[in-house]
């Protein structure tokens, strides 16, 4: 399967050991924070300790605010949730079914810090049954680690790796995941989203940062992503896909709160319809910017030239006589992240050519994303977020598929019981417009309203 056929993955594991790294795959579904633990790493701000700028860290930008940052912890919990949702099968005698689901997530979460040395390991298996639609009920897994290791003080190493087997986008065990926000260029694009079907979803990074001087900085990094549907007929008019990207930057301090830099990247998009495999290479040049006025306050903005080169087209191992096509655009993007104590919030956009995560090849995305939490009082916390894709296609053959976009939004409320018991109440409304995607151009609408009551416990590491 090409989902696993992937030496990065064993590259990871490798240096990692004993433990195997990522950050959780996310959808752009936005939704309110769940019982699994995942903090993204921050460089202590020091004198003479530069940051990663956004652009080039591989980083999401954190989804809780300063008061709820833990390490040295085992973390478990029990998840049960029920939710309602208007588009759980397709077309039903011309009408979109509806149905009512019940998850149970048991999830465990490690969380240690050392002096060199920072990982965070989550796992999460699921059951999702349906009241009426039993065919859709499923078994998923989650498991996903973050490791970051400093080699000396000036050399520090990061890895993530991550798999997610599920039947919907919605069932995931920890739910704030969906509303992360990331203020680089090569996420991969999961914007188009077949809201019940089965797939299989893997990711990761590797990375190396080394600050040779007072106020300079160099580094580079790979990554690779892949989506498979076990199932083809579940998705008509969607594909697998993969992607593997590298770069390497240069970032220079040119005050406490003032970085400049220049990063080159390189993507490598696939997907794969029947009966032809679709690749694209990008190649890029971004100039950027990041201002920290404090360590838990920036504002990143970036951009540069990008050329693109896609095709031919193979078909299995033999080549077709489909043409080359080659492009120059531009790439731009900027993001912002604040952490209070009692506050977040985290915004981002980004114009650059990136995997079709599912159409039929590349295309020329347009995103912004932004997410909100504030605790209003002890006990209780809001949070909103929302996201708006467009995919413009870069396909040679203009029968293969149309451009479309996708807007999502959740709001959900969050009340604490004592130290152990936490009930959750939202809602959340996705929209896609894609008329060449049979299964998308059915049931554009899903309309998904959830209650979850989770029992938590943490124990400190070490202590």
């Amino acid at each position: 399967m090409r989902i696993f056929n992937q030496g990065w993955l064993g590259c990871v594991l490798l240096v990692c050991v004993p433990v195997w790294s990522q950050e959780q795959p996310t959808v752009p579904v936005p939704a309110a924070s769940g019982p699994m633990i995942s903090v993204p790493m921050n460089p202590d701000n020091g004198t003479d300790r530069m940051l990663t700028p956004p652009l080039v860290s591989g980083q999401s930008y954190p989804t809780a605010s300063v008061s709820e940052e833990r390490s040295n912890y085992l973390r478990g919990a029990v998840l049960f949730n029920s939710a309602y949702s208007d588009n759980v099968a397709g077309l039903v005698n011309g009408h979109p079914e509806s149905d009512v689901s019940y998850s149970i997530w048991p999830s465990l979460a490690l969380d240690e810090t050392t002096p060199r040395l920072h990982w965070v390991l989550n796992y999460a298996p699921g059951f999702t049954f349906y009241q009426h639609t039993s065919s859709r009920n499923q078994a998923d897994q989650n498991a996903s680690i973050t490791v970051q290791y400093r080699v000396s003080p000036h050399v520090t190493f990061s890895a993530r790796d991550g798999f997610q087997k599920s039947s919907s986008v919605f069932n995931q065990p920890d739910l704030g995941a969906a509303g992360a926000v990331s203020g680089g260029t090569q996420q991969p694009n999961q914007s188009v989203i077949a809201p019940i079907a089965d797939f299989l979803s893997n990711s990761g990074n590797v990375g190396i940062t080394y600050q040779f001087a007072a106020n300079s900085m160099v580094g580079a990094s790979g990554t690779f992503n892949n989506l498979h549907y076990p199932d083809p007929a579940e998705v008509p008019g969607l594909s697998d896909s993969e992607s593997q990207a590298g770069s390497a930057f240069y970032s220079l301090r040119i005050s406490k709160v003032n970085y400049v830099g220049a990063t080159y990247q390189y993507q490598r998009l696939l997907s794969y319809p029947a009966p032809g495999t679709n690749l694209t290479q990008t190649h890029a040049l971004l100039l950027f910017y990041t201002l920290y006025p404090t360590s838990r306050f920036s504002i990143s903005v970036f951009g540069g030239p990008q050329y693109s080169e896609m095709g031919p087209q193979f078909s299995n191992t033999t080549l077709t006589s489909s043409p080359a096509s080659r492009s120059w655009s531009p790439a731009a993007g900027g993001s912002l992240s604040w952490q209070g104590h009692l506050s977040n919030l985290a915004l981002s956009y980004l114009h650059t050519i990136s995997g079709g995560g599912g159409l039929i090849g590349a295309v020329r995305m347009d995103s912004a994303n932004a997410s909100v939490q504030q605790q209003l009082s002890r006990t209780l916390s809001a949070s909103v977020a929302v996201a708006y894709t467009q995919n413009k296609l870069l396909t040679v053959t203009p029968s293969l598929g149309v451009n479309g976009h996708t807007v999502s939004g959740t709001a959900s409320l969050q009340q604490q019981f004592g130290q152990h018991l936490n009930l959750q109440l939202g809602y959340t409304r996705l929209h896609q417009d894609y008329s060449a995607v049979t299964i998308l151009a059915a049931t554009p609408d899903t309309n998904r309203e959830f209650v979850s009551l989770t029992y938590q416990f943490s124990r400190p590491l070490g202590r």
